[in-house]
């Protein structure tokens, strides 16, 4: 718990600065994703990379895995050695450098393009790896063991998530539009600065000593004040850690859908939707900003739901089955923008079919994304907290790779193949997590109650 004990809107201040940092960061990653793939396949001479549509989104793929999978090592650092404070702060600087990097012009110095660019994200990577793990764990560290705050707690956390999502998307958009790429980069940087500042002046204040020791000094001292051992798993723990393994499978179907986002689904709203208002062209980029304003709109309406349902609120299990069936319908959309065309790639198709499968996409990570970040800190044993939350990362990391992989043989496969083979697959998944759900919530000893 916190040293400052004040309370806003019920909740620790300090979910509000840890809010307010991952807002910054979050806007950082986003405004560079939004214009990765745009910029890897524009040509030279409008100061893009002159890359392939396959070659961009494998890169993509590539990326993103590697963002999600290098939280297992940042994770097990700041439990260990670090400290979750510090691993933060070290993760953000090389994330500034990173930015900085992507920004600086195709001719600076000998270096070749390539290896800015390879440098660039390498920086990124190594800084996300500290960075993520470690400001979802100590949300979960503002609280007490069975607290029931704290799902609400990631739900207002998951929201400065997405605000800096939807900033992100339309900053982006707008630089480069007027600038070009670069700006896009640098408008990223200084969204990571924001953080890193936000954090070094307010945290001591509001979180007081969360996070600076690592969190396996501190269970091994509670466990030898208590006369146990500090190493071993106990069979609860495990059946724990078994829940979290195999919802985590169904996480990465989930994902490895919702990432085409930013590589096929922005293809596509990129050369194949008709974007013009009027006279007004909407920038594709904006419509990764779709996504974060549907979540900060839903968000409150979906809470408000789960505790009018009171003892009829579905189990996490349940709530994950329904993300995947809404992930089904949002590419039932993508479906119908394919037919639309009816074969003709000529045809651009309306920006509705769009709209729609960001909306039911968006409903769908409501009911797992900030459920599931929730519940690993409900099921973690504390020396393995931030470990188990890099872990969990660690999915997306596949479902992310998946994804560029899938994405990247649209010109083999064609769109309308892969969307629906999409929607089947998530259909599928949903009802078969169903059917064993009652025997997770056995295994989560207490964890949350069979509805």
């Amino acid at each position: 718990m916190s040293n400052n004990n004040k309370l806003l809107m019920g909740h620790p201040q300090g979910l509000f600065l840890l809010f307010g940092t991952e807002l910054w960061e979050r806007f950082s990653y986003y405004a560079m994703r939004a214009i990765l793939v745009l910029y890897l396949t524009d040509r030279t001479i409008n100061g893009g990379m002159g890359w392939t549509v396959k070659d961009a989104l494998s890169l993509y793929g590539t990326y993103t895995a590697l963002m999600y999978i290098t939280p297992l090592i940042g994770g097990w650092l700041a439990d260990n050695y670090l400290g979750q404070r510090k691993a933060l702060l070290i993760g953000g600087f090389l994330m500034v450098i990173g930015q900085f990097t992507l920004a600086l012009p195709h001719d600076f110095l000998p270096f070749s393009v390539e290896a800015l660019f390879y440098t660039g994200l390498g920086f990124l990577i190594a800084g996300n790896g500290l960075f993520k793990p470690n400001v979802s764990t100590m949300v979960g560290d503002l609280y007490e063991d069975g607290d029931h705050r704290r799902d609400g707690a990631f739900t207002i956390f998951y929201m400065g998530i997405n605000l800096g999502s939807l900033l992100a998307g339309v900053v982006s958009g707008s630089v480069t539009g007027v600038w070009g790429w670069k700006a896009g980069f640098v408008a990223a940087g200084i969204g990571m600065i924001i953080s890193l500042i936000i954090q070094s002046l307010f945290a001591q204040r509001f979180l007081g000593d969360i996070g600076v020791r690592p969190a396996a000094h501190i269970a091994k001292e509670n466990a030898k004040a208590a006369g146990k051992s500090s190493t071993a798993l106990t069979k609860e723990e495990i059946d724990r850690l078994k829940v979290v393994m195999i919802m985590g499978l169904f996480v990465i179907v989930f994902w490895a859908g919702f990432e085409q986002a930013g590589g096929l689904m922005n293809v596509y709203s990129q050369q194949y939707t008709d974007r013009m208002i009027g006279s007004f062209e909407v920038p594709a980029a904006w419509f990764q900003s779709l996504n974060p304003f549907f979540i900060i709109v839903l968000a409150p309406i979906i809470a408000g739901i789960w505790v009018k349902l009171g003892p009829k609120e579905p189990s996490s299990p349940v709530k994950f089955a329904m993300a995947l069936f809404f992930l089904a319908m949002g590419f039932v959309c993508m479906v119908g923008a394919v037919l639309e065309q009816g074969g003709d790639l000529t045809v651009k198709t309306s920006m509705l079919w769009l709209v729609g499968a960001y909306f039911f996409h968006t409903l769908g990570e409501l009911c797992l994304s900030p459920i599931g970040l929730s519940l690993v800190t409900k099921l973690a044993p504390l020396r393995l907290a931030s470990l188990m939350m890099g872990t969990w990362f660690g999915f997306n990391a596949i479902s992310n790779y998946i994804a560029g992989l899938v994405g990247s043989h649209v010109e083999s496969l064609g769109a309308l193949d892969i969307f629906a083979g999409i929607a089947i697959t998530a259909t599928v998944s949903g009802v078969l997590l169903l059917i064993i759900s009652g025997t997770l919530i056995r295994w989560m000893h207490g964890a949350e109650k069979a509805h």
